[in-house]
């Protein structure tokens, strides 16, 4: 395995090896505040390059799980440096992963009362849980108006001013898995008939608008974004598979003229390799992988050039030392899903 392990530099980015931690929320940050607990869990996984966190709400409206971290206090940003500090000190780059969980979400995990809300008033399907109710089936989001859409950039740039404070080394924009800035690409869940809503371009708008206010904030070349063609998590319906692909072949566009640092893609059998190549070939910056990667698998795809960087989540989430016994070739704890 000769790519995993060499350093990698381009652009913004200079990491120690090509291995990226991805981000998995945890539910372990108590009153929404890091903790200890959270420091020392990145700091024993600084064995990767880069580290994109659990994903963090810019704003009360977006808690939709319990206990997922801010940062969009004071306190939250004095507590993230702990998290920052712990690793960088081993020589790793972490970056936030900024995610408003949008309709996916319910009353009781919002501070206030906060009602959840998405690009239209179309309810989830599934169950959450909640702290004080147990599983609970989603709540009914409130359609954005146009003031509420400012509303939400004004807190993602809030939230990467905060970012940078606490010492992070950039963003990562949660445009996947069915969260609000996915729920406003899908036709299925954004039926609005005003700039955001219809064709794909429009469907893109809030992505693109949000990219551009976060880089006039602090800079492009410390953002990243997380994207999911095809995903249907989160009660995602399918739609058009041309569509889908015009969808994110503009967004990698629009993307790449920004000068962002990184499109980190979350890889699924439903994307059409067409897909994969049209994307390589419009974002001129790092691609990251994540998904089903072995180490094996991972290799080929840094040295096919299908991607720059490789992304774990389950290998480092059961395995603190990841990255020396992939190196090692040795035996891997298997993960404990018991609660």
């Amino acid at each position: 395995m000769k790519k995993l392990f060499t350093p990698y530099e381009k652009g913004f980015l200079k990491l120690k090896n090509h291995l990226v931690i991805a981000p998995i929320t945890r539910s372990r940050a108590i009153g929404n505040l890091p903790n200890v607990l959270m420091a020392n869990y990145y700091a024993q996984r600084a064995g990767a390059g880069l580290i994109i966190t659990e994903g963090t709400s810019p704003s009360p409206e977006g808690l939709g799980y319990p206990r997922i971290p801010g940062i969009y206090c004071d306190k939250q940003v004095e507590a993230w440096k702990k998290v920052t500090a712990a690793v960088h000190q081993k020589g790793s780059k972490i970056f936030l992963q900024l995610m408003h969980t949008g309709r996916i979400g319910h009353v009781d995990n919002i501070p206030g009362g906060i009602q959840p809300v998405g690009p239209s008033n179309i309810k989830a399907a599934g169950e959450i849980s909640t702290d004080s109710q147990g599983m609970q089936q989603h709540s009914v989001p409130v359609a954005l108006c146009l003031d509420g859409i400012n509303r939400v950039i004004k807190d993602f740039v809030r939230a990467s001013k905060n970012a940078v404070l606490a010492d992070f080394d950039g963003v990562e924009l949660h445009g996947a898995n069915g969260y609000l800035l996915e729920q406003f690409l899908n036709p299925y869940v954004n039926n609005r008939t005003d700039q955001y809503g219809g064709d794909f371009v429009n469907r893109s708008r809030l992505i693109v608008e949000l990219t551009q206010a976060i880089a006039g904030a602090i800079g492009p070349k410390k953002i990243g974004i997380l994207l999911s063609p095809f995903s249907q998590l989160c009660d995602q319906r399918p739609y058009c598979t041309d569509h889908v692909h015009q969808t994110y072949v503009y967004l990698a566009s629009e993307l790449n003229r920004f000068g962002i640092a990184y499109t980190h893609l979350s890889i699924n059998p439903e994307i059409p390799e067409k897909t994969y190549k049209a994307i390589r070939s419009e974002f001129n910056n790092t691609i990251i992988f994540c998904n089903g990667l072995t180490r094996q698998t991972a290799e080929q795809t840094l040295q096919e050039g299908l991607a720059d960087l490789v992304c774990f989540r389950r290998g480092f989430l059961a395995n603190p030392d990841f990255v020396s016994r992939i190196e090692k070739n040795a035996q891997l704890n298997a993960v404990d899903f018991c609660p």
